[in-house]
């Protein structure tokens, strides 16, 4: 891993912090050692970077939990898969992706999984119902789930392509308190308890972009 990870590292970070204008809030609440779920909304193809982003300002390195799809687009896919990012094949039942994410925690690493499954389909990007994944993963392994939101790449990069790369662009993230399920594990198995618990976590994310979304330059919101 240490070769791939510092080559993604070299490669990918430069030209995004030379290009967008980053800002980053209440990263402490990523743990500084030990196991973590980190739990995004997922407004853009570029979150992934952004997202990683932030957890490498955390002092920590980022394992993906993420659709296939992420695996294909250039440079994001070849940097995903270099340095062992845990590719999800959706709609298919397979649960190896859950088992090796348990895995990597267990062994103390950061997974970050986007609960929705998908680039939201919602017209003013708010996070949409989120899939129980998140919440199986804490219970499983034991770690806090960290709510962390994104906000201003939705103009950057959609399922439709491209969309406006002007330079300077405010992207901006805010990590949320730790959620501790630990005394829920009894509730593994309940569907209705899972349900709850995984919108309690989209709740805690809809609030941080909202805070974000709330407090972004106007001037880059009109432009868009």
């Amino acid at each position: 891993m240490e070769p791939w990870y510092h080559v993604a590292k070299s490669a990918v970070l430069p030209p995004l912090k030379l290009w967008f204008t980053w800002r980053f809030e209440d990263l402490h609440h990523i743990p500084a050692e030990g196991p973590a779920v980190v739990a995004c909304n997922h407004i853009s193809y570029l979150d992934p970077l952004g997202n990683a982003y932030a957890v490498v300002k955390a002092g920590r390195r980022p394992r993906f939990l993420a659709k296939n799809d992420l695996f294909g687009i250039p440079v994001v896919g070849t940097a995903l898969r270099g340095v062992r990012q845990i590719p999800v094949s959706r709609g298919t039942g397979d649960q190896t992706p859950l088992v090796d994410a348990v895995r990597a925690l267990q062994g103390g690493e950061v997974v970050l999984i986007y609960p929705e499954g998908t680039v939201t389909a919602n017209p003013d990007s708010s996070p949409m119902q989120g899939k129980s994944g998140v919440v199986r993963l804490a219970l499983d392994s034991g770690a806090p789930i960290v709510p962390l939101a994104s906000w201003g790449s939705q103009a950057v990069w959609q399922k439709s392509g491209r969309g406006s790369l002007k330079f300077g662009r405010p992207i901006w993230l805010k990590a949320g308190s730790p959620i501790d399920l630990t005394a829920h594990v009894g509730e593994r198995n309940d569907r209705a308890a899972l349900r709850s618990m995984t919108a309690d976590v989209m709740a805690a994310i809809s609030v941080l972009v909202d805070d974000l979304r709330s407090r972004y330059p106007k001037r880059w919101t009109d432009a868009e």
